[in-house]
Order: structure tokens, then sequence, then C-alpha cells
């Protein structure tokens, strides 16, 4: 069998996480890492016994990339992905897309133009959760959204700072928001009050937001986030329709009705079928891509809109076509 080379720019845990799950597929291999603080790169290489670099460019000038993943904080997003399509190389990016959405917009128009397959590393969208409340929801359209995403600070020193990690609406719940696309709808406008206090800590990202948003489809939204505590608290979203109250985790699905309350566990497999999905696609025997680049698009605009509503202070609405 054929193995398609990816290469690997970034080398922080979510590279490393994409790194051990491709190395256990006997179609793929890791032809490089890239990483702009060499010593990470050379670590993680290490494991796998391939070369590390310096950037990308680097990595890209090997020549023999079959396919390139991008897993970097949101402020180095843009270059790595532009080359990588410049070669006409398909691309798996790591949310959040960007620090902005100007960037994520040029990449998007480029990846069309190239025609090569995307995808982003929204892995929720595989959970077999998700696809247990679509079912329980056929039939029964969605009234009310309660989003929550309430953490810690991760343990990165670039995250607490606005101009490296845009804030924790785009670097964390832009998972929750894009559930909240996926079994709700679009969204047409958003009003986020954020709390702007840092009570001494460093850096300058809100430490918590409330949102409201309100749905193309006449559904409620409402959007909680927080990195106030010292363990990751709750992260999902609760959807309420006639009859039916569901309430979606990265673990579980929790099923209310009048008959009671069930819970059905998530196998965990969802990190592994996004990449397996991408492989595939690279290599044609597949087309399970779930959130490819112009799709994830749509909901980096919404998590752009909440982080512009915060600063602004007032409600911004979407255009159509976006999140």
């Amino acid at each position: 069998m054929n193995r398609i080379r990816i290469g690997i720019v970034g080398a922080g845990n979510v590279a490393a996480r994409h790194a051990a799950v491709l190395s256990s597929f006997p179609d793929a291999e890791i032809a490089g890492i890239a990483d702009t603080v060499l010593d990470k790169a050379r670590v993680l290489a290490g494991e796998y016994g391939v070369p590390a670099y310096s950037g990308h460019e680097a990595l890209l000038a090997e020549g023999s990339l079959d396919a390139v993943y991008v897993c970097v904080p949101p402020f180095a997003h843009g270059a790595p992905e532009l080359d990588a399509l410049s070669l006409g190389l398909p691309l798996f990016v790591e949310k959040p897309l960007a620090l902005d959405a100007a960037t994520a917009e040029k990449i998007a128009a480029e990846a069309a133009r190239r025609g090569v397959p995307t995808a982003v590393g929204h892995h929720w969208r595989y959970l077999d959760v998700l696809d247990r409340a679509r079912a329980l929801l056929d039939g029964r359209p969605v009234r009310l959204a309660l989003a929550h995403w309430l953490d810690k600070i991760p343990p990165v020193g670039w995250w607490p700072h606005r101009a490296m990690s845009g804030g924790q609406v785009l670097e964390q719940a832009i998972h929750v928001l894009d559930l909240a696309r996926t079994l709700v709808g679009e969204v047409g406008e958003v009003h986020a009050v954020p709390s702007a206090a840092t009570d001494g800590q460093e850096g300058d990202i809100d430490r918590a937001t409330a949102a409201v948003l309100r749905f193309r489809n006449g559904a409620a939204g409402l959007l909680a986030t927080s990195c106030l505590l010292g363990w990751k608290h709750r992260a999902g979203l609760e959807v309420q329709a006639d009859g039916l109250a569901l309430d979606l985790g990265e673990e579980e699905l929790v099923m209310h009705t009048s008959e009671g309350r069930r819970v059905e566990r998530d196998p965990g497999n969802a990190r592994t079928r996004v990449d397996r999905a991408f492989v595939d696609a690279v290599r044609g025997t597949g087309d399970d891509i779930r959130a490819p680049y112009d799709e994830a698009l749509r909901t980096h605009r919404l998590a752009c809109a909440l982080t512009t509503s915060a600063g602004l202070g007032r409600p911004v609405a979407l255009e159509d076509g976006d999140g």
C-alpha cells in the first residue's frame, strides 16, 4: 500500500495528537515537522524518526509531501496555508482558522481556486452522539440553544493575549458554536457582553462573556464562556425542542423527555475519525470530510462577529451566507 506523506506545521499539543493518530494509519506517514521553535520540532519529530524544520518554508521545500497539517496558534495562520496551497497540497487546518476573518477569507478563496481537499479540526462533527441527537431532533426544530464553555486558561504563554489568541470565544468556544450551527442552523445576529476585568491576571482577554444569538430560523440562543476556573468545568450545547431537551458534550449525550432522563456515552473515536476522513479524501478513497475549509469559515465568521460585538458593545448582524 502506497502511503501518503504528510508534513505537520506546529509542534504543540494539538500537533502531537494528530501525529499520534496519523502514525497509526498504515496508509499514511509523517514526513517532517516544522515549528518556529526548533527544539520543539525536534522533540516531536524525534518520536517518529523524521526531520525537524525551523519553519514551514523548509518543510515545504522538502518536496515530496502529499498533504500538510497546520496546527499553529491563531496569530500564526496565513502564510503556512497559502504557501502549501501554492504548491497544490491538500490542507488540514486546526481551529480557529485565523486571528481574524480577513486572513481566513483569503485562505478560503485560494483553496477554492486550487480545488484541493481541505479539512478543519472540528472533530465534534464526528461524534456518534451528534448523529444520535440529529435523529432525535428529526421533525422537531430546535427553539432554544444554550452553549457554554466554562474552563481554565490553558498553560501556554500566548493564550491570555488578545493579539495572539483572539480570546476564548474564538479559541475555545468555537467548538460549541460549530455544534450550534450543525444542530440548530445559521445565526443572523449576535450581541456579546464581556466581563473585561482581569483581576490582576496576565493578559488582556475577556475572562467571561455572555451573548445572545438570533438564529435565522427563529430559534433563540445563549452563549456563556469563562476562563476563570482551574479546571474544565463544562463545555457543550443544550438544545430544547417540543417535548425534548438534549445536552450534548464531547463525551456524552443526555436526553430528557417526559419519561425521564437517559445518558448515551460516545465511544471516543471522533479525533481519529476526523484524521481518517482527511487521509481517505487525499487518497481518493473516501468522501466524509464534514468540515471542509469553506464550511468551517462560516463558524469562524460567527466567532469573529461575537468578538466584534463584545468589543463594540452592540449587536452585530451577519450577512446572508455567513454563520
